[in-house]
């Protein structure tokens, strides 16, 4: 640990009993949490609505330009020595405005000398916003990965250890690659970690002064470290060690402290992901695993739903009927193992439901090469490392016939609410932070700011329609691509939510004789190819959830001068921040582009979340149906509806994890 990192330690309560540098967590109390919601909602609104925080990030700019001259003129030498100056002069003062806007100048010089990049005004007050610990809202194409690296640089001149942290191995690795030329100039290590790397070349990244990573890998590098550690993970047992001469404890962990994390794609991680604890499992083996799941889909094929059983759609919960649990019980009788306990094989019989009718292949999951890869419902990614837990991946293997994976244990586990709350410092970046801004102030303590878009937008809205059924969604979306490709030789990309929607979308443009590029789970490994062409005149892509793809669109000249890309939502998603990232695909920096909204009323997110408003428009007469406002009110009403509900979830889950640490501790055990 360098005692430079102290620019950041002097700021927070450290945590005690760690084997590194992380912040202290307390759980707030009732008056605390009511203090957070009167801020989150009333007093941080109204303040940013009389004052325009971005006009404070704007003050770095002319700190910045002052040293643009000089540094235009300096060799590289001479930029590698005002460097090795700035280290010294940041580790003495702190990120004290007018050094930050030295750094932030050099930076930017060495950007456009090495990579031919150049930060935009705009992005120096972005990168002064996450280097204050704040959530940047940057439109989508305005260069979030550039401007990380004037906080990243400046952070590591000063001796911070850094993490950037992205959604997927491919974004950390190319980022890695083509925004290392910049550190290297500086004299600063870049390190990338992977889902494939072993504990050695993992602990070596880690050691870098600028670390990229996954957000998975971080969470579970930490619980492993937890679970290595046990009961000598405290600073103290690991000095102690190093004071013997011995590496046995500090060689147990991959992390050296959560100093300061910079995360993209924030909404995401932050909120979207936050629904589901991160589990640190192993194997527990279990012969009879296989009879046990058959004979628990065969009893649950055979309930009634309604008499039996009910589901409740919007929380995906299974309630077994009193005589459900009869029948389950009279047919028990006879057996052995888990079906002797009441408990066990009502919960057997539940998952063997929640499996029939919550989880449906192609939309929740894929089955590929006999295994099942869960979809992550937010990117349209397959997660090959993850599992469903308490048995409900088991038996969905054996609802699909595959061979079963050995039942998971929990080591350990730590919600993203609790483990991003750790940092000494932590700041955001993504394209959609002003809808999550209450609760990433509430549990992140993160002040989110929009920055100005470099250039003016010029994306065009055009109306949205709300159809009947899927079959005249589908018709109206193709007519939509014919017209756009084939008339206009303008490229269009098409959002779907799911596998299953997408393949239904790709048979009708098969028919109608359209050509077209397909993205989705299946697809995932081409998705940077597939996507870095959906610009070409003409083209046809049709892709799953866009959330954190990465990849810019370009336009040629021809495009441009023809519209740009038009991009067609099929389905809205349960958080309007993911519609609107769809739409960020096109009309990027200044670039022309249209959009549009085309959905029906069997959409599960209407059906779900707005039942009375769909069963309303259905009897309705079509002029209100396909009225904007009605459309608008259908889509708010249940998108606020499920907003709500995961709001909820995420809630629960944090209290949950609260709840398990605390009778850990009790125990004398890490997490």
């Amino acid at each position: 640990m360098r005692a430079s990192a102290a620019v950041l330690r002097a700021e927070v309560e450290l945590s005690p009993q760690r084997a590194y540098p992380e912040r202290a967590e307390h759980e707030p109390k009732w008056h605390d949490r009511i203090a957070d919601w009167l801020t989150s909602r009333i007093a941080r609104p109204l303040a940013r609505g009389l004052v325009n925080p971005s006009k404070k990030l704007a003050r770095i700019v002319p700190l910045a330009a002052a040293h643009a001259e000089e540094l235009a003129r300096a060799s590289d030498d001479d930029l590698r020595a005002a460097a090795r100056d700035l280290r010294r002069r940041l580790r003495r003062e702190g990120f004290r405005s007018d050094a930050v806007g030295r750094a932030f100048a050099l930076v930017r010089e060495v950007a456009a000398r090495v990579i031919g990049q150049r930060h935009f005004d705009v992005q120096l007050a972005g990168g002064w916003g996450l280097l204050q610990g704040r959530l940047v809202e940057m439109a989508t194409g305005e260069g979030k990965t550039l401007t990380a690296t004037l906080p990243a640089a400046t952070a590591a001149l000063a001796g911070v250890p850094v993490h950037v942290i992205t959604v997927n191995d491919y974004l950390a690795t190319r980022d890695a690659q083509s925004m290392g030329p910049v550190y290297e100039f500086l004299g600063l290590s870049v390190g990338v970690v992977t889902q494939d790397l072993d504990p050695d070349r993992r602990r070596a990244a880690y050691a870098c002064d600028i670390t990229y990573c996954t957000n998975k890998d971080l969470a579970f590098d930490y619980l492993r470290d937890r679970v290595a550690l046990a009961d000598s993970g405290s600073a103290a047992h690991i000095a102690l060690e190093r004071l013997r001469g011995g590496r046995g404890i500090a060689g147990r962990v991959v992390l050296r402290g959560l100093h300061f994390g910079i995360v993209d794609e924030a909404d995401s991680v932050f909120i979207d992901e936050a629904r589901t604890p991160l589990i640190l499992s192993a194997s527990k083996g279990d012969d009879d695993e296989t009879l046990v799941c058959e004979q628990a889909l065969s009893l649950a094929r055979g309930l009634s739903a309604g008499e039996d059983y009910a589901i409740d759609w919007r929380d995906r919960i299974i309630d077994l009927h009193p005589a459900g649990k009869d029948r389950l019980s009279a047919w028990s009788e006879d057996q052995h193992g888990a079906w002797t306990s009441k408990r066990a094989r009502e919960e057997l019989v539940r998952q063997a439901l929640s499996a029939l009718h919550l989880f449906t292949r192609d939309q929740h999951y894929v089955v590929a090469e006999g295994k099942v890869r869960i979809v992550d419902e937010f990117t349209g990614r397959i997660m090959p490392d993850r599992s469903w837990e308490r048995g409900l991946h088991q038996m969905i293997e054996a609802k699909e016939g595959v061979a079963l994976t050995a039942r998971r244990d929990t080591l350990a586990r730590i919600t993203y609410q609790r483990l991003f709350r750790r940092y000494l410092r932590l700041a955001g970046m993504t394209g959609t932070a002003m809808e999550i801004a209450p609760e990433a102030w509430s549990i992140f303590r993160l002040d989110a700011v929009r920055v100005p878009l470099n250039r003016p937008s010029r994306r065009r809205f055009e109306r949205g329609r709300l159809f009947a059924s899927a079959a005249e969604k589908w018709d109206a979306v193709a007519a939509a691509a014919e017209r756009c490709a084939r008339g206009e030789g303008r490229p269009v990309l098409i959002g779907t939510r799911s596998v299953q929607a997408s393949e239904a979308l790709s048979k009708v443009l098969s028919e109608r004789g359209l050509e077209h590029a397909l993205l989705n789970a299946k697809q995932d490994r081409e998705e940077a190819e597939v996507i870095a062409a959906a610009g070409l005149a003409g083209r046809i892509t049709v892709a799953t959830n866009m959330a954190g793809r990465g990849t810019d669109i370009r336009l040629t000249a021809e495009v441009a001068a023809r519209g740009g890309l038009h991009v067609i939502l099929t389905e809205c998603h349960e958080s309007a921040r993911i519609d609107r990232q769809l739409f960020g695909r096109g009309a990027r920096q200044g670039d022309p582009g249209s959009c549009a909204m085309l959905v029906s009323l069997e959409d599960e997110l209407f059906r779900t979340y707005a039942p009375a408003l769909t069963r309303f428009a259905r009897a309705a007469a079509a002029p209100v149906r396909d009225s904007r406002a009605f459309l608008r009110l259908v889509r708010i009403a249940a998108q606020a509806a499920a907003e709500r509900r995961n709001a909820r979830v995420r809630r629960d889950n944090l209290k949950l994890d609260r709840r398990l640490e605390k009778t850990l501790a009790f125990s004398g055990r890490h997490e």
